[in-house]
């Protein structure tokens, strides 16, 4: 290769780099998998190590900003006292031997003690604790400077204010205690199972959320999704010897301090040891609240680690091992487009069935047509297929030398395929919309919404009976429920004419239905089960909220009228209702009867004073009843159902099969009940 030919690549590859770490630290949208993006970059250090001089010669024609800036608009940065940097990584583990055998080099000693951790798959941030009160919360940004997101963080209820105080762990003057802020799985599950009502796009996984939702402007709405944070790392500190002297010890400060730290640490002494730690860990981390993918592995002892020092990039005491992404091939039988409640176009991969990650996959999202189109994916294709974040199977690429020439280019529909309505692309977003509001497809969606059990709950509603009612052309809007009549239904079959009366009565009685269930079933954007409740509590009717202007949400000075309600949310409210056909559909409503129940202010009786002010957590199976009727029993006495353990939770209530929350409220000391305890609250 000549020089001029290695300066053109080493441009192209630190272009690539630059686009790839904005769509992964600025816009929380990666479009290449980890693997893709280590790869990438280590062929240009390769390049650069092999033509420094066309290395030097494109770093002076066009600078890039430095590797893995997480920076946005809309924030102030602070400095950080000590650097956060990266760490050097790799998926080999004779590369891992290698990095032993450096420090042992280096050190003069073969015999070193390591600290073996989970790598969380989250958002790198730094707290700084002043007299052990927290002051600052800090993205790593470029490495020197980052973001301060500390009103955000504020909002994770895992995260205390202030240092516990312990005569083991005396509270530094300052401290920078780094780690990474997350989104447990079952979080992102419940939050993408709402956009999937909502007919939008889902999350692709839960590190991009969780990044995406720490640099919200809107902190009201960052509260809504439950972010929570790991903490392992040290940063400044003063004086230094507050934090101990190993890294194993500055975990147990951590924990000392009242903070959330990792499950589980591996003390190891030599790099057979080390291996067989990340081979462990391996198997232990999907029982894990956090996705990990990866090891870190630290010397032991911050004497060393201080020895060791640093380049200009990274420590050279600790290295991440990632975990190879599980991934299978298989055949691309055909692309199916689904239409959304509020006619969103999305592609899914009908897939030849292979196993993957403990479960057989027939099924993969392809995103949107602009994935399609960049992957080049093509019905035929032998595919590649990864779990995103440990959740959602995910079509990531083509196996080139298996295409064959009938596999042509996809053409993503210019047509809505239930109702063959043009298909439009809104202003600021990538997928494509049926802008049809009479779609069949699109009012199916949005009935069997509004008659789920999340909303005003008609029994003998399901998908069977809203498909038939759409197709008998029965059933054209939601209003259209409360239309149907007896000798209609008595037609569909033989001997129905008691689950028709069935079908009569539960309609009759949803129209008497709390009056949040309504406002959740009407499907405003952003607005879920929680916040639905708030706005029923604050308005107390359907024609006021309808009627709701900007001021009756925020204040003067831009604070919240309504507790989790934001801007955000509330101009997604006002817009939802300034559209004609959804003012109507409410007036359609109201006039065939329907009534909501306003919420019941609760008094003061004798179980609502056990419970007011309590906040519960809910894990695992009841013996007789559903997580749902314990919440409604906890919630009519004056308490508060929390969807993740802290430091704030009142009562764990433990059912069979209790996963990692009891584990977290026995290590916070937070009151583990059962059913027939949480029945004795209740003054049963």
């Amino acid at each position: 290769m000549t020089p001029a030919e290695a300066k053109k690549q080493i441009a192209a590859h630190r272009a690539e780099v630059a686009r790839h770490d904005e769509l992964y630290y600025r816009k929380a949208k990666p479009a290449i998998s980890d693997l893709e993006y280590d790869r990438l970059k280590r062929e240009l250090a390769d390049l650069e190590k092999q033509f420094p001089a066309a290395a030097r010669a494109v770093a002076v024609e066009s600078p890039t900003e430095k590797v893995g800036d997480d920076r946005s608009e809309g924030f102030q940065t602070y400095r950080h006292r000590l650097a956060m940097q990266s760490l050097d990584n790799t998926y080999s583990e004779a590369e891992l031997r290698e990095f032993h055998a450096r420090l042992a080099k280096l050190l003069d000693r073969e015999d070193l003690a390591y600290v073996v951790e989970p790598k969380i798959d989250g958002l790198a941030v730094s707290l700084t604790y002043e007299k052990g009160q927290l002051v600052r919360a800090v993205t790593r940004g470029n490495g020197v400077e980052g973001d301060d997101v500390t009103a955000n963080a504020q909002t994770i209820h895992s995260l205390p204010h202030s240092l516990k105080k312990t005569k083991s762990a005396p509270i530094p003057d300052v401290i920078e205690v780094r780690g990474e802020i997350f989104m447990t799985l079952a979080e992102f599950q419940r939050i993408n199972q709402a956009r999937e009502e909502e007919g939008l796009e889902r999350y692709a996984n839960p590190r991009n959320l969780a990044a995406g939702t720490i640099k919200l402007l809107d902190r009201s709405e960052v509260a809504q999704r439950k972010l929570e944070i790991v903490l392992y790392g040290l940063g400044y500190c003063e004086p230094a010897a507050a934090a101990g002297e190993t890294q194993s010890g500055y975990h147990e400060r951590v924990r000392a301090w009242g903070l959330p730290t990792v499950e589980k640490i591996w003390k190891v002494r030599g790099i057979d040891e080390v291996w067989n730690a990340v081979r462990e860990l391996d198997q232990l981390r999907h029982r894990f609240s956090y996705g990990t993918d990866g090891a870190v592995v630290k010397l032991d002892a911050l004497q060393l680690q201080r020895d060791a020092g640093s380049t200009s990039k990274a420590p050279r005491w600790a290295m991440a091992y990632k975990f190879a992404a599980e991934r299978a091939e298989t055949q691309l039988r055909a692309i199916t487009i689904q239409v959304g409640r509020t006619g969103v176009l999305t592609p899914v991969a009908e897939l030849e069935p292979v196993f993957l990650a403990g479960s057989t996959v027939a099924r993969a999202t392809l995103h949107n047509r602009d994935e399609i189109a960049r992957k080049d994916i093509r019905v035929g294709d032998f595919v590649f297929v990864e779990k995103a974040g440990e959740v959602i199977p995910a079509v990531i690429g083509a196996n080139l030398a298996r295409r064959t020439p009938e596999c042509r280019p996809y053409v993503f529909p210019g047509k809505c395929p239930s109702c063959g309505t043009p298909v439009v692309e809104a202003e600021g977003e990538v997928a494509l919309r049926c802008p049809n509001y009479d779609c069949p497809v699109q009012v199916r969606r949005r009935v069997q919404h509004f008659a789920s059990k999340a909303c005003v709950d008609i029994d003998g509603l399901g998908e069977a009976m809203v498909d038939t009612l759409v197709e008998k052309g029965w059933l054209k809007s939601i209003p259209d429920i409360y239309r149907q009549r007896r000798e209609d239904l008595l037609t569909l079959g033989k001997s129905v004419e008691k689950s028709t009366d069935n079908l009569l009565a539960a309609v009759e009685a949803s129209k008497r239905a709390d009056l949040w269930r309504f406002i959740h079933g009407l499907g405003i954007p952003h607005i879920g089960v929680a916040a639905a409740k708030d706005l029923a509590g604050h308005f107390g009717s359907l024609e006021a909220l309808t009627d709701a202007k900007l001021g009756d949400f925020i204040g003067e000075k831009k604070t919240s009228r309504i507790e989790g309600i934001g801007e955000t949310m509330a101009q997604a409210i006002i817009g939802h209702f300034n559209q004609p056909t959804n003012r109507t559909l409410v007036s359609e409503l109201l006039a065939l009867g329907v009534a909501p129940a306003a919420p019941v202010k609760k008094t003061a009786t004798a179980t609502s004073t056990l419970l007011a002010g309590k906040t519960l957590v809910l894990t695992g199976t009841l013996p007789s009843m559903t997580r749902e009727e314990a919440a409604a029993k906890i919630e009519a006495a004056g308490g508060k159902v929390s969807g993740s353990v802290s430091k704030k939770t009142s009562y764990l209530l433990a059912g069979a099969e209790a996963g990692s929350k009891l584990e977290k409220a026995r290590e916070l000391g937070v009151p583990v009940i059962d059913e027939a305890e949480l029945m004795k609250l209740l003054g049963g």
